[in-house]
């Protein structure tokens, strides 16, 4: 694979540092890039498409890409839970746009988009698809972060937008929070527990991001994360150390459901009960161009017994 200069937006953040440590290993030049702080009055892919354009802050982006074979965005608002809706569209909608016209400026000929699986919500199967559901500030952010890359991209930059599932590491907090459950009396799957859930290990995204940046062959526009062999019932065996309780499927939709009607009213309660639905019903995800190209993940499902030493780190133990 030919050595690459990549720009990375987001290179000190949870994603990005661990992009960058997989771009490094892999022989690639990476050059961070810092990104404003934005806010965007409205989520209208139209409006935002037009204010990026005419944005200062292009041409000041641009001058730091020339130098570079292809951009990585891997900044953004990863707060599921936020209320704030202005700063959630400029950091994950505007944002997106605004690098996009950047790396059009300076001849940057990809860019690679980290988005999320949240854009298509409780879709029965997680793919590659247009069909986007969403159901909270946050996920409305992502999806219409997707759009406008879609929507009228300028000539010359394959945009490539990727959809991790769920992203665990020892020190991310909801992975302490799910491992605390999981070790708990309350650990428990929907029946039969077998289902799949959407989960990922946080060197396994970085892989995939460093691979979709650097490989010789164009990947398509939209390429999600495949699916890493958890079910539900191994995913809290694995963070909690013994087998969870299972639930009837009846009773656990009954549930989810209820939380989804508060959830309407509250974006941490949305949040919340999504987390949830993904632990006790999970979902199933389509195959990945990655896994047709030859990537493998670097970490296989060891990873996830080692995200927590047996008997709980003290971090783990402290949280709230």
């Amino acid at each position: 694979m030919t050595a690459r200069v990549v720009a990375l937006t987001g290179a000190r953040g949870f994603v990005g540092s661990a992009v960058t440590r997989a771009l490094e290993e892999g022989g690639h030049t990476v050059i961070p890039v810092r990104s404003p702080r934005l806010v965007a009055a409205t989520g209208d892919p139209a409006a935002l498409v037009a204010a990026a354009s005419t944005s200062e802050q292009v041409l000041v982006i641009a001058d730091l890409l020339r130098k570079a074979d292809v951009l990585v965005n891997a900044a953004g608002d990863p707060d599921a839970s936020s209320t704030l809706t202005e700063e959630l569209l400029g950091a994950n909608a505007l944002l997106p746009r605004i690098l996009l016209e950047a790396a059009a400026a300076a001849g940057v000929p990809r860019m690679v988009h980290v988005s999320s699986a949240v854009v298509q919500n409780d879709r029965p199967v997680l793919d590659d698809s247009e069909d986007m559901r969403a159901f909270s500030a946050y996920s409305q952010s992502k999806v219409s972060g997707e759009i406008v890359l879609r929507e009228d991209p300028p000539a010359g930059v394959v945009v490539v937008r990727y959809r991790p599932p769920s992203v665990h590491a020892p020190d991310r907090r909801v992975t302490r929070r799910v491992a605390r459950i999981a070790a708990s009396p309350l650990a428990s799957v929907a029946s039969p527990g077998s289902q799949p859930t959407p989960q990922a290990l946080l060197p396994n995204v970085a892989s995939a991001i460093a691979f979709l940046a650097t490989t010789g062959t164009a990947p398509p526009s939209v390429v999600i994360h495949p699916w890493e062999g958890l079910s539900a019932a191994a995913l809290m065996e694995a963070l909690g150390d013994r087998p969870p309780h299972r639930i009837p499927r009846a009773l656990a939709r009954a549930v989810v459901g209820g939380g989804r009607a508060v959830g309407w009213m509250s974006p941490v309660v949305a949040a919340n009960v999504r987390r949830v639905e993904l632990l006790w019903l999970g979902q199933r995800q389509a195959a990945s161009w990655l896994t047709g190209q030859g990537w493998t993940p670097p970490v296989g499902t060891e990873g996830w017994h080692q995200l927590v030493p047996a008997g709980g780190s003290p971090a783990m133990r402290g949280m709230p």
